[in-house]
């Protein structure tokens, strides 16, 4: 009796049942199950905390069905990109703006962007191409067409390789042709659900066509940027920057945009592009900037 009643508060402090999950409640499994159904991942996460809080006894066996969704449609997905063709499986998005005014001045102007990729296990491809035109009174003020095709290889969840080939034309500064590539390293240096931030580098080679005439090849280096910020579910803050260091030549091109949903596929964006170019064949160069209200299109 005296070993019964030594051993009665080591009972009630600690329950039998204290180390055996609680089963998920019928209804609660019945509504996961349901999210899980439909595939949106934003309503399974939310199912999933709801579920947690109210049934914290369950929060294992809740986990291990999101987890099972999550490599289901991993394996799904890879078998996919596997299976298609080069030809398939490649999004995008067209950006257009511009202006027109008549009367005592008679101005025009055009901005359009427009780029595809295509996104695979360890492969990613993209090709991406630009247009700004401004011509007032019968004068051109700014002509620029850029075209550029970046291969990246992930040789792990951060760690990347790049290829990069571009063509430009630059009137306004005096290139009539401009090519260059260049390869390297980059990193993932932020992942996560509001901000995204890769930086890339690497050595380069850039040949010039001058409107005069005049040709030249520079060896050099090359960096880039790409940071996104999601303030909120229809609001994203984007920076884009890239430089290059060449003997006697730097370049720097750097594009701030702020970008909101309208729609669907729609979303309007207010950008500020700054492009600076050191002392060239023709001559010495200030900073360049252009500010654009444009509307895009996702596909």
């Amino acid at each position: 009796m005296l070993h019964c009643l030594a051993l009665l508060p080591l009972l009630l402090s600690t329950p039998a049942w204290a180390d055996y999950p609680v089963l998920l409640p019928p209804s609660v499994r019945e509504m996961l199950e349901a999210a899980i159904a439909n595939g949106n991942e934003t309503e399974i996460a939310t199912v999933a905390k709801i579920a947690k809080q109210t049934n914290p006894g369950s929060a294992d066996e809740i986990q291990r069905m999101v987890n099972s969704w999550k490599e289901r449609t991993k394996a799904t997905q890879e078998t996919v990109i596997r299976e298609a063709r080069f030809t398939e499986l490649w999004t995008g998005k067209v950006e257009a703006g511009g202006f027109r005014s008549t009367g005592s001045t008679s101005e025009l102007g055009i901005s359009a962007n427009a780029a595809i990729k295509r996104t695979g296990i360890q492969w990613s491809h993209k090709l991406a191409a630009s247009i700004d035109y401004r011509r007032a009174n019968g004068v051109t003020s700014r002509e620029r067409y850029t075209a550029s095709y970046e291969p990246r290889y992930e040789f792990d969840p951060r760690g990347f390789a790049y290829g990069l080939t571009q063509f430009e034309r630059d009137t306004s500064i005096g290139y009539d042709e401009r090519y260059t590539a260049s390869a390297g390293i980059g990193y993932k240096v932020i992942v996560s659900k509001p901000i995204d931030l890769s930086l890339d580098a690497g050595p380069s080679i850039r040949h010039a066509k001058y409107i005069i005439g005049e040709r030249e090849t520079k060896l050099g280096a090359r960096a880039s940027m790409d940071f996104a910020w999601r303030l909120a579910p229809t609001l994203i803050f984007k920076q884009t920057a890239s430089g290059y260091a060449e003997s006697d030549v730097y370049t720097l091109n750097s594009l701030t945009s702020l970008v909101t949903k309208v729609g669907t596929r729609w979303s309007a964006a207010f950008s500020y592009n700054v492009q600076y170019e050191s002392e060239t064949l023709l001559s010495a160069r200030d900073s360049d900037t252009l500010s654009r209200l444009t509307l895009t299109y996702d596909f």
